[in-house]
Formats: C-alpha cells, structure tokens, sequence
C-alpha cells in the first residue's frame, strides 16, 4: 500500500512538472553530456529544458548579472560556492562528477610522454583554456607548475575563452597540442580524431551544480527537478559513458 501511494505521489509530482520550462547555464566541457542529460530528463519529466554552454567564470558572471538560469552547472565548486555566498544561488553546491584534463594532438605529434610534451620542438603552440574564466585551463596551468615545465610552455600559450575554443585550436592547427577535458575526446565532433593521452598526476576535478536564486524565486520545483536528475543514477549513468568519475 505505501509503495502504491509512493508511486502515485511521484506520478502527480511529474503530472503537475510537466509543460513547465528549466533553462540551465552549463559548463563546455559537458556540452555533449548535458545533451543527453537533458533529453533524457525532459523524456521522463516532461519539462522543456534548455542550455546555455560557456566558461564557468563568464556564466557565472552572467548569472551575478541577473541572467534567467535555473540552474547553474560548474566546471569547478568555487564558482558555484560563491554565488550562494553573494546570494544569487540557493542552498549547497553539489558535486555531480569529477572531471578529467587530458592532453590531445590533431597534428600527429607523440603525446604519449604526456606534460613533458610541452618541450618537443614539433611544439609550437599549445592550447590551454584562459586562467580568468575557466577550469581546467588553470587544471593545466597547476600541473605543469608542479613538474617543472610551466617556464617552457608558457611562450607557446594560447588561451581559449573556453575549453570548446580551446579544442577548436586544436582542430584547426592553430595549435599542435591542447588540454582539453576527457569529455570532449569521447563524444562530438572530436571523437576519434587525432591522439590524447590522460595526464594521471592531474588530479580529477570535482564539478558542482546549484540552482541560482532566478530558478528558485521564478521556477523552484522544475530547477530542483533537473538537479536531482543530474546527480541522481539516472544522470550519473549518463556522465559514466562520457568519461566522467564520481566522488
């Protein structure tokens, strides 16, 4: 009998979800997953969901802004962290997946020496996402600190607005190499294309989602909805198949 007023509990919930609209501001580096995440949630719950993809540190600043977000899906946790403190996002940030740098040629170069790559000669510029505005751009920037090479790479830099252009970089040659995330090489336009290599003394990074102070004052239940979907099994599963680890 419990189980039969459970189930009807949620069929209502859904029932009166459905129609409703959810707008989510949302990380590059799960453009490909988000996709799926959101079809996947508007199939089951009926909400139109829409996303705007970016760099973190300008979504956020949009957001601060007054942007109508509902939800604001991070590359990192401070971004989301500080908009609770300056009171434009609700509750506590929640960390939906960690993330992965990976470092990717399209140029035929030999990235199996990982960070070390940065010193070939073949190595004329290296992508690596704006330090201001992105996540894993910094990610990168970190790791070649610790091992000694950051003073050889950074004549080679250039920086992408986002890890998207960054990739683009890439892609296009402008760049013979460029950290991107995992994501990116799994799924898209860039899945199989030219060689990438996993960087394992770059720690995962945790990503957090949270609903922003718009979604809760104009769309409370949708925004909460889409949140729990996203780091709920359902949304996990999705994040697994693109390369996503969890903490």
């Amino acid at each position: 009998m419990k189980s039969l007023i459970r189930f009807c509990a949620i069929v209502l919930c859904l029932s009166a979800l459905a129609g409703a609209q959810v707008t989510a501001a949302v990380a590059a580096n799960m453009q490909f997953a988000f996709e799926e995440v959101r079809a996947a949630f508007s199939k089951k719950t009926g909400i139109e969901t829409k996303a705007v993809y970016g760099a973190s540190g300008k979504l956020q600043s949009q957001i601060r802004s007054g942007a109508p977000f509902d939800l604001f899906v991070s590359a990192d946790t401070e971004w989301p962290d500080s908009l609770v403190k300056g009171r434009h996002a609700v509750g506590k940030p929640q960390v939906y997946a960690l993330g992965r740098l990976v470092l990717w040629t399209n140029a035929g170069i030999d990235v199996s020496k990982g960070l070390a790559t940065v010193e070939e000669p073949s190595v004329k510029k290296i992508a690596v996402g704006d330090p201001k505005v992105t996540v894993y751009g910094p990610a990168a920037l970190v790791a070649l600190e610790k091992a000694g090479l950051k003073a050889a790479a950074t004549p080679k830099f250039v920086y992408g607005a986002s890890i998207t252009q960054v990739a683009q970089y890439v892609a296009t040659g402008a760049a013979q190499i460029g950290f991107v995330a995992k994501s990116q090489m799994l799924a898209g336009p860039l899945s199989g294309k030219g060689h990438w290599v996993e960087l394992p003394e770059v720690e995962s990074i945790p990503q957090a989602a949270v609903v922003t102070r718009y979604g809760k004052d104009n769309n409370p239940k949708s925004s909460q909805a889409l949140l729990d979907f996203l780091v709920g099994p359902e949304g996990r599963t999705i994040l697994a198949r693109h390369g996503y680890l969890f903490p």
